[in-house]
């Protein structure tokens, strides 16, 4: 055993933050630690770490353990460079080597006894040195550095030119290098790009210790847990099994407590009537009394609030725009000497919804941000289609909130006056319910104030939306409010993320940003990555991005060397396959609608199953087994359907001109 925790408990004041977490941490165990913002997870993590104490309760760890921990809080003043930085994760070694050369030293000098004596402690320090890797530790220092995205020319630069998300990523390679006995983790992946992910994923892979992680990556926690340890409302519960499991077990568990709630409910009522109507009954007061002792000595089946993941965002539909929403054309952009684009072009149609993947620094920001019309470009255009509105969200919004407001004052002062009898609603859909609307912004955490910045934005949305990092600093269960209402989105969505799930629930398209240039995939982050680590790809490397940056520009462009007729049939080729595409594109976007619904429509119908008192009937759960059956076998006509127009589409979006 590790680490271990038994029955702690932590309060804030009056409030208990949570009691009775027990956890044991063994040597291989994956354990992901979720629940909602406020929770106490960074607080649990603390306790384990042994930073902070208990109220009750008691942590221990085995003779010898290390445990290191990953914060969310960094100094951003100190002058040391990145690879000094990282360097200090290994200072031990550094004291080693300095006393093997002073035994060195002696032992020149030394002879006798004495140089034996020498010789023995410079034998096992040499050893202990070799066996923690002091020989290639400027390798592992460099091979880190390099998995966590830092390029060799900015290793040297000073730790206070860099911003915060890159100042975390020094302190996960000085937790990595230092190779403690426990990993407690605490967002590990909220600044990393989804190539520094997949690099920690595999370096993660190869630990042999014990890892707890705090984590919204729900891919994240799908590929790399074992058990799901859950803190919600001061209760903690452990999971055997991975994250899909956890989301299994736990809809279980909470269907099976809601039908023994409902059988305690109603034995409760029909208690308290008889209570009721023979409480003045002398002949009945024996049994009256009976009963009542019962009532107190029960033990109530306590269901715990579960609004927040029934609760659902439905953006109202923005008006129709264009064809073309927005095209970019020989876009230039450097930022002093860096060139970031030099006469890239990029079009987005109607209903896309692109994401924007590719290592941080390749330009995937610049981008966004010039799509959205924020960001001047040195040369170039930047066209609107016709009766285009941009929204943008970007994290500075966040700071940008007014501190005095309110959370429904800081709504209504962006509402109009049919607005207003919406706002409530429209912020319950963000997970502020109750008092929670009072609260001044000014004590709002991280993750509440991406949620009304988020709110604010999708308020009265525009028919483009271009979105940077939106699900950084929100809960498992605000990713999939905003997720499910962007999936019924009508309008053109333009986006970054790390989240895969998010960019696989929502892309269509999958834009990479690298060296300067742009390749288009269709599909989501799946297909993406399924093309790009595929063998063969890398052979015909260069052909497809030469071809995919192409995808959008006139055929005459494409073969300036062509035949005027050769040139005509391929502009009128393109046509027709653009003409072709836009008609599959609409019928997959009318069936995905429909399999939504129909999902819906199943969904209700299980939950009708779930019902005990259902069964007392049981012509009504034949019937409603009967309508289940129906609705799964169109969900599955609908998605055989979807797939076969899919293959159509990407055999159109391939197609030679």
């Amino acid at each position: 055993m590790l680490l271990r925790l038994e029955d702690v408990v932590r309060r804030i004041g009056i409030r208990t933050l949570f009691e009775g977490v027990s956890l044991h941490v063994r040597a291989g165990d994956r354990i992901g630690l979720v629940g909602p913002n406020g929770a106490g997870k960074t607080t649990l993590l603390r306790i384990a770490a042994g930073i902070d104490e208990p109220d009750a309760g008691r942590r221990s760890t085995s003779r010898g353990v290390r445990i290191g921990m990953l914060g969310q809080e960094v100094d951003p003043t100190r002058t040391n460079s990145v690879r000094e930085e990282a360097a200090t994760a290994l200072a031990h070694l550094d004291a080693l080597e300095r006393e093997l050369r002073s035994l060195e030293a002696q032992m020149a000098a030394d002879s006798g006894a004495v140089q034996a004596s020498l010789a023995d402690r410079y034998d096992t320090l040499q050893q202990r040195f070799a066996r923690d890797g002091g020989f290639e530790r400027e390798a592992r220092i460099e091979r880190v550095l390099s998995g966590l995205g830092f390029a060799e020319e900015v290793r040297d630069r000073p730790l206070r030119t860099f911003s915060g998300g890159w100042l975390m990523r020094v302190e996960l390679a000085k937790l990595l290098l230092a190779e403690p006995d426990v990993l407690l983790l605490d967002e590990p992946t909220n600044h990393l790009d989804i190539p520094s992910i997949q690099w920690f994923e595999e370096t993660l892979a190869a630990f042999e210790g014990g890892i707890v992680t705090i984590s919204h990556d729900r891919a994240f926690l799908r590929r790399n847990t074992t058990s799901i340890a859950e803190l919600e409302n001061a209760r903690f519960t452990l999971y055997a099994g991975g994250y899909d499991r956890y989301l299994t077990e736990r809809a279980q568990r909470r269907e099976e407590l809601l039908a023994r709630k409902k059988s305690q409910d109603r034995k409760v009522a029909e208690t308290e009537r008889f209570i009721e109507r023979f409480r003045y009954k002398a002949s009945k007061a024996r049994q009256v009394q009976s009963r009542v002792k019962a009532l107190e000595k029960l033990d109530r089946v306590e269901l715990l609030d579960d609004d927040r993941r029934r609760i659902r965002l439905r953006i109202p539909e923005p008006p129709r725009a264009g064809e073309v929403p927005i095209a970019l054309e020989a876009i230039h952009k450097r930022f002093g000497d860096t060139v970031v684009y030099e006469g890239v072009d990029f079009r987005m149609r109607r209903g896309d919804r692109v994401a924007l993947v590719g290592p941080n620094g390749a330009g995937k920001s610049t981008l966004l941000r010039i799509l959205a019309g924020v960001l001047p470009f040195d040369d170039g255009d930047r066209s609107l289609g016709h009766r285009v509105e941009v929204a943008f969200y970007a994290q500075h919004q966040l700071d940008e909130l007014e501190a005095d407001h309110t959370v429904l004052g800081s709504l209504e002062s962006i509402a109009s006056t049919e607005d207003v009898p919406r706002l409530r609603s429209h912020l319950g859909a963000f997970l502020f319910t109750g008092d929670d609307v009072d609260k001044k912004v000014s004590v709002l955490s991280g993750g509440e104030k991406a949620r009304l910045a988020l709110a604010r934005m999708l308020l009265r949305p525009a028919n483009v939306l271009v979105l940077d990092e939106p699900t950084n600093h929100l809960d498992i269960a605000a990713c999939e409010v905003l997720e499910d209402a962007l999936s019924a989105y009508v309008g053109t969505l333009a986006f970054i993320s790390h989240d895969r799930d998010f960019i696989d629930a929502l892309a269509t398209k999958v834009v990479e940003v690298r060296d300067g240039e742009l390749r288009e995939f269709l599909g989501n982050y799946a297909h993406y990555h399924e093309r790009t680590t595929a063998p063969a790809n890398d052979a015909r490397d260069g052909t497809a991005k030469a071809k995919e940056n192409a995808e959008d520009v006139p055929a005459a462009e494409e073969a300036p060397t062509a035949a005027p007729a050769d040139s005509k049939a391929a502009r009128a080729r393109e046509r027709e396959r653009r003409k072709r595409r836009d008609k599959t594109g609409r019928r997959i976007e009318k069936i995905e609608a429909e399999i939504l619904e129909k999902e819906q429509a199943v969904a209700a119908l299980e939950l009708r199953l779930g019902d005990p008192d259902v069964y007392r009937d049981g012509e009504a759960v034949a019937r409603i087994q009967a309508d289940r059956d129906a609705a799964r076998e169109e969900v599955a006509t609908r998605y055989r359907e979807w797939e076969r127009l899919a293959a159509e589409l990407e055999s159109l979006d391939d197609a030679p001109d």
